[in-house]
């Protein structure tokens, strides 16, 4: 596996080129309570997520069963969200994650609250990301007319995933045309990619990277599948640290010059500090709640890390 140095100071337009410098970003979102000794927020509240489904979600799908909308604030009904927001916002709130459970055909119910977005951009100033699942027209002219700063859905690139994971109708190009939607109308896009997503084992995430790197994306979120109590997955064992390896050296090869970030998601412990250090040897620009000792990893590679409490799909300009 190729050190990072080597591959960040590498010149010309090959495929082992890209245009970022040796800046690497760390973020703790309000999502979770995070502390190390390296990072630690000092605004919890500086960005929320809500639920505008509260607990619901029609898929009930194998590795969550709605558990992950436990986590958010619930919105549900006209007019809520934009209270809700507008009162985040008087107590300091500087960014939202707009998500909520899925319906039956994939959807995240959003478009009810295009108004709702729109209002939280321009009279609060909030930033705004959004969870999407599938994506049609309607939803997508919509997220465009409202503003927002992301868009966000994972990715699936295996047919059978689809179906036995996520027990929805549809298949992977139902992804793609939600790609290919959401860039018609300019929306910033940042999918995810769930790796072993299918019961811990690798199936559709290198369909799912060759489609994402086919769009004209803001950046890629890479997540590790993570057993949760109470769910069908709470004993599957997640890839292995080699298999996640080469996966991140890949994805980093084929966008040169599309962030690439790792994500919330990924096993606790021992297994996490060694993804981290996986996703700085393999140049990925940020993680999102680097284990203890990442950040000093990174600066024995000749990194300078920069703190950020927001979504690790907010990218610095």
């Amino acid at each position: 596996m190729s050190s990072r140095g080597a591959m960040l100071v590498g010149e010309g337009s090959g495929p082992g080129h890209w245009s970022f410098g040796k800046e690497i970003y760390f973020y703790a979102p309000g999502l979770k309570r995070y502390e190390t000794s390296e990072f630690s927020q000092r605004n919890p509240q500086g960005f929320v997520p809500i639920s505008v489904t509260g607990g619901d979600c029609a898929l009930q799908c194998e590795h969550c069963k709605g558990k992950l909308l436990q986590w958010m604030r619930p919105a549900v009904g006209k007019g809520t969200l934009f209270q809700l927001c507008r009162r985040l916002a008087e107590s300091g709130t500087q960014g939202v994650l707009i998500s909520g459970g899925s319906d039956a055909g994939g959807m995240v119910p959003l478009l009810r609250y295009a108004d709702e977005l729109k209002r939280v951009k321009e009279e609060l100033g909030l930033t705004v990301l959004v969870h999407t699942g599938l994506v049609d027209e309607a939803l997508a002219r919509a997220l465009e007319a409202a503003g927002i700063d992301g868009a966000m859905l994972d990715v699936i690139g295996a047919d059978e995933t689809i179906r036995d994971v996520y027990h929805l109708e549809a298949v992977v190009a139902d992804y793609e045309q939600s790609l290919a939607l959401l860039a018609r109308y300019g929306v910033p896009t940042v999918p995810h990619i769930v790796l072993g997503l299918h019961h811990g084992k690798f199936l559709g995430e290198e369909a799912a990277l060759r489609l994402v790197a086919g769009y004209p994306i803001s950046a890629l979120v890479l997540v590790v599948i993570t057993p949760m109590d109470g769910t069908p997955m709470e004993g599957v064992s997640p890839p292995g640290a080699g298999d996640l390896g080469r996966f991140f050296e890949r994805a980093r090869l084929l966008l040169p010059d599309t962030p690439v970030m790792l994500g919330c998601a990924r096993p606790p412990g021992e297994r996490k500090k060694a993804i981290d250090r996986l996703a700085v040897d393999t140049g990925l620009n940020g993680i999102a709640y680097p284990a203890e000792g990442t950040v000093s990893y990174a600066k024995s590679k000749g990194l300078t890390p920069r703190f950020r409490e927001t979504c690790c799909s907010l990218i610095p300009s």
